[in-house]
C-alpha cells in the first residue's frame, strides 16, 4: 500500500501577507528540567518555557514549532540546563529553521527550592523562590538574563519614629513630677502595653533581580544571588520558627528600617560589588500595611544599552 503524503502547509504555500516576523513560537511548554545551579547538585524543576525564532523570510508561510519542542524535550531528558546546554538549545532551534530564522530565544520559569535556617533555633524548611533563565541568541552572540525573586520584611523609618515619640511621650505621662525613676520599676513598665503604646508598620516586600551573565559563567548561580540579596538587605522573611526566632527577627527589622528608596540602594550596592554580572536591574515592591497601594522603587547598574526600567 502506497503510504499518503500529508500536506505540509509551511512548507508547500507562501504567506499571505508577505512580512518578516520578530519572533514566532510557543509558551507555557510544561517540562521537567534539571537545573545545574552553583554549589549545588543538580536539580531537578518543573518549568514552564517560551521558545521563538525569528520568521525572517517575508514570504514563508510559518516556522516549524514541533522542531522546536522536540529540541526542548531533548534537553528536558537527557540534558542539564546551564549556559552551554543554552547555547547549543538556542544555535538548534535557527539550525532546525535554516533559511526561515537566524535569531532564538528561549525562556525558562521556575521555583528553586531551598532549605533555609532560622535565625536562632536553626530549624529548617522549604523556602520557594521563582527563578527565570532567558537567552537569546543573535548573530552568533548568546545573552544569558538570570532573574530571581526574594520575599523579605521591610519596617517603615518614619512609622517606627512616630511609635518612639509616642511611647516617649507616654513614659513622660507615667512618670510626670518624679524627678529619679527606679530602673526596675522602667523595666517591668517597658514590658506591657502602656509601656509600648505603638509599634511601627511593617509588611511583606518582594525583591525582583534580573543580571546579566558573563560569557565565563557556566553553571548558574542562582543560590549565590539569593544569598547576596538577603544579605544586603537583612530581613528575609523565614521558614520554620521558634519563639526566639520570632524575637531576632524583630530585632533585625528594627535594626534596618528600610524605605523603599533604602531596600533598592542596598541591592544596588551589592550587585555593583559582583563582578560576574556585567548588568542589573532591581525592582523592589513593599506591599504596604498602612496604604492600600504598593511602593516601589527601579535601579540600575547603568551599562549603556543594558537594562532600563
Amino acid at each position: 500500500m502506497t503510504p499518503t503524503i500529508m500536506p505540509d502547509i509551511a512548507n508547500q504555500t507562501s504567506a499571505q501577507t508577505e512580512g518578516a516576523l520578530d519572533w514566532v513560537g510557543m509558551s507555557n511548554i510544561e517540562i521537567p528540567l534539571m537545573v545545574a545551579a552553583i554549589g549545588e547538585p543538580d536539580r531537578q524543576v518543573s518549568a514552564k518555557v517560551e521558545a521563538f525564532v525569528n520568521l525572517a523570510d517575508p514570504k514563508a508561510k510559518g516556522i516549524h514549532m514541533s522542531r522546536l519542542y522536540l529540541l526542548l524535550d531533548e534537553l528536558s531528558n537527557n540534558g542539564t540546563l546551564s549556559h552551554a546546554s543554552l547555547k547549543q538549545l538556542l544555535n538548534d532551534f535557527i539550525g532546525s529553521h535554516e533559511g526561515l530564522a537566524d535569531k532564538a530565544f528561549v525562556r525558562f520559569d521556575f521555583d528553586y527550592h531551598l532549605r533555609r535556617k532560622s535565625l536562632i533555633s536553626k530549624k529548617q524548611g522549604w523556602k520557594a523562590y521563582p527563578v527565570t533563565v532567558v537567552g537569546v541568541y543573535d548573530d552568533g552572540n548568546l545573552d544569558l538574563e538570570l532573574g530571581v525573586e526574594v520575599p523579605y520584611s521591610s519596617t517603615c523609618p518614619c512609622s517606627a519614629a512616630l511609635a518612639r515619640q509616642l511611647i516617649q511621650d507616654a513614659f513622660a505621662a507615667k512618670f510626670a513630677g518624679n524627678d529619679a525613676v527606679d530602673a526596675a520599676t522602667v523595666k517591668e513598665w517597658l514590658g506591657t502595653t502602656e509601656g509600648i503604646v505603638a509599634t511601627p508598620h511593617s509588611q511583606r516586600s518582594i525583591a525582583e533581580v534580573k543580571v546579566t551573565m558573563g560569557k565565563d559563567v557556566d553553571e548558574l548561580p542562582i543560590i549565590h544571588l539569593i544569598d547576596s540579596i538577603e544579605d544586603a538587605l537583612q530581613t528575609p522573611v523565614q521558614a520554620a520558627v521558634k519563639r526566639e526566632d520570632e524575637q531576632e527577627f524583630a530585632r533585625l527589622n528594627a535594626q534596618n528600617l528600610m524605605f523603599v528608596e533604602d531596600s533598592a540602594r542596598r541591592l544596588q550596592a551589592a550587585l555593583n560589588r559582583m563582578p560576574m554580572f556585567t548588568d542589573f536591574w532591581v525592582r523592589v515592591n513593599h506591599l504596604e500595611s498602612l496604604h492600600a497601594h504598593d511602593a516601589v522603587s527601579v535601579a540600575t547598574k547603568g551599562v549603556q544599552g543594558g537594562f532600563k526600567y
